[in-house]
């Protein structure tokens, strides 16, 4: 199977490029990535030298960019993960989310449309839900009440390429993860962010009392479902990814500062942001019964094997917080 990943120099993409390649003999990818400021080909650094891996700089919103990969590749499916995918960054500019996420998504589903492919994969993600209260969980058919305008788009973008499975019978799966953590994931998000700063011991930034609920995925754990997907999944249909395992933010923060020794007064409690989801619950029945995927990592395990990667990964932090990971492309690709 040949696979166009986009976006596939991020974290979640990269980890399913890595898992791809290292578990599917068969398997051909070609990443499609901008190289926004999430996007790291250092990330990609393990799989750089196999030859059923290319790499294409290109932004999902240039059409004919996005004609000429479908055309010289030939995908058989589409992993489309590309995405402006962090809430804050939305609320401060929204322009990049409607922009990546809804036009790039239009134009990646017109290029399937005019070179039909096997599957494709459309990632989102548990916020279009928005806020649940409890005791409920979203199943597939819960009402989509989206906060951000991170959520917004990717609703959107949902709803848009589930009208070309009906419309034009591109074949779309939409999937919907709660939060992901794992090694490699850009030291913004809640994980990455407090583990590198107690590790520099710098403070924690908790938004407002810290008792906002999220579901946590390892990373692989939801590239597993992905792949589980692609074999099984059914095309015009949603998938929710769950971890199953719901933790306050707090809780997630008081767990990080014990495995790294640090003290609890490093917690810094900070105005919380705009239109701040209280609770994600996901309800991933539908997968399991569907493909027999179930997550494999648990919390503890999954947080003490991110720490440890974090710990002697210091260099790639520094080289993220720095921006020096963006000279990359140009050492590698400047001359060829």
């Amino acid at each position: 199977m040949k696979l166009l990943v986009t976006g596939g120099a991020g974290f979640i993409g990269s980890a399913f490029v890595r898992l791809a390649l290292g578990t599917q003999p068969g398997v051909e990818v070609c990443v499609l990535d901008k190289l926004t400021y999430a996007g790291n080909l250092e990330n990609l650094e393990p799989v750089a030298g196999d030859p059923r891996y290319r790499f294409v700089r290109g932004d999902i919103c240039d059409a004919e960019t996005v004609r000429r990969v479908f055309e010289e590749f030939q995908p058989d499916a589409v992993v489309h993960f590309a995405a402006e995918s962090h809430v804050d960054r939305s609320i401060l500019e929204p322009d990049p989310v409607f922009e990546t996420n809804l036009r790039g998504t239009y134009t990646l589903l017109e290029a399937a449309r005019a070179r039909p492919v096997g599957r494709f994969l459309h990632v989102s993600t548990d916020e279009v839900y928005g806020s649940i209260e409890p005791p409920a969980e979203a199943d597939e058919a819960f009402p989509l009440r989206p906060s951000s305008p991170y959520s917004a788009s990717k609703a959107g973008s949902d709803l848009l390429a589930l009208s070309y499975h009906t419309t034009y019978g591109v074949p779309v799966t939409v999937t919907r993860a709660s939060n992901n953590y794992g090694p490699y994931q850009f030291p913004e998000k809640l994980i990455p962010l407090m583990i590198a700063n107690a590790l520099a011991d710098e403070p924690l930034p908790v938004y407002g009392d810290g008792l906002h609920v999220r579901d946590w995925l390892y990373v692989d754990d939801h590239c597993r479902a992905l792949l589980a997907l692609l074999e099984r999944g059914r095309a015009g249909e949603i998938y929710n990814i769950g971890g199953n395992c719901s933790l306050p933010n707090i809780e997630v923060v008081r767990r990080i500062l014990a495995a790294t020794g640090k003290p609890e007064s490093l917690i810094q409690h900070v105005k919380d942001r705009p239109g701040h989801d209280r609770r994600y619950a996901l309800d991933s029945a539908k997968i399991r019964a569907h493909t027999g995927w179930r997550p494999e990592v648990d919390f503890e395990t999954g947080l003490a094997e991110t720490i440890r990667w974090y710990q002697e990964h210091e260099d790639w932090v520094r080289r993220v917080q720095t921006g020096e990971y963006r000279d990359y492309y140009q050492r590698n690709y400047g001359g060829r």
